[in-house]
């Protein structure tokens, strides 16, 4: 059995994957799905300072503390920068990386440069993401509207410096990595040219979901069944 670490994206917490994290454990894996630093239920305590190092010191602590070894450490949308730095800082305890709609971004590169924002987002000095309106019918428009209401009361607008910042990266694409890309068709951001690029530079297994944004939502069995292929 496999060890997975879920971790989510922007204006989200571990809650996203509550339908995948049950079914891999029903299958007999060990599944952690932690919530980031100013996300989610720790949406209370969001303060300056917080960036995706700082959030992937927390992964990679959190791999540590448990002792975990041979992790499938798995990303989806920003959770995908945060695995990248996660995965420099606790090298020799990563099996494979998993990108599930998920940015990628080389040093230097910021989101707004990436993503394709279709309206301006509400940003304060420590948070940004889009109106409440917005993501009810963008962001979360794919789900059936029960799934939607659940969603859309968790969400939260994402730390500023974690979603803005410049990427920063020390030699995480100078190693090498076992790697997965799983690309949503239906959705938008991230654009498929960067998971491609993603998927090239790491020499990566390549899934494709008839899904929008966020298959652990709309598609927890397709996705659960991608992220059980070990080739």
């Amino acid at each position: 059995m496999a060890t997975y670490v879920l971790v989510h994206g922007a204006y989200q917490g571990g809650w996203i994957w509550k339908l995948v994290a049950a079914r891999l454990r029903a299958a007999g894996h060990e599944v952690y799905v932690p919530t980031l630093d100013g996300c989610g239920e720790r949406h209370h305590v969001v303060r300056p300072g917080i960036t995706v190092t700082t959030q992937a010191q927390e992964v990679a602590q959190l791999l540590f503390y448990e002792d975990m070894q041979a992790v499938q450490l798995v990303g989806t949308s920003a959770g995908g920068m945060v695995i990248c730095r996660a995965a420099e800082m606790a090298r020799d305890r990563i099996a494979r990386l998993v990108f599930v709609d998920a940015l990628a971004l080389l040093p230097g590169e910021q989101v707004g440069n990436i993503v394709k924002r279709s309206a301006p987002y509400e940003t304060t000095a420590i948070t940004t993401g889009p109106s409440r309106a917005d993501a009810a019918q963008r962001l979360f428009a794919d789900l059936n509207p029960d799934l939607r209401a659940w969603a859309l009361a968790r969400y939260t607008p994402h730390p500023l410096a974690a979603l803005e910042a410049p990427m920063e990266l020390d030699n995480f694409w100078s190693q090498p990595w076992a790697a997965m890309v799983i690309y949503c068709r239906h959705s938008v951001n991230p654009p498929d040219t960067h998971q491609r690029r993603t998927a090239e530079k790491l020499q990566a297994t390549w899934h494709e979901l008839d899904a929008g944004h966020y298959p652990m939502l709309s598609h927890p069995e397709a996705l659960m069944a991608c992220l059980l292929d070990d080739r």
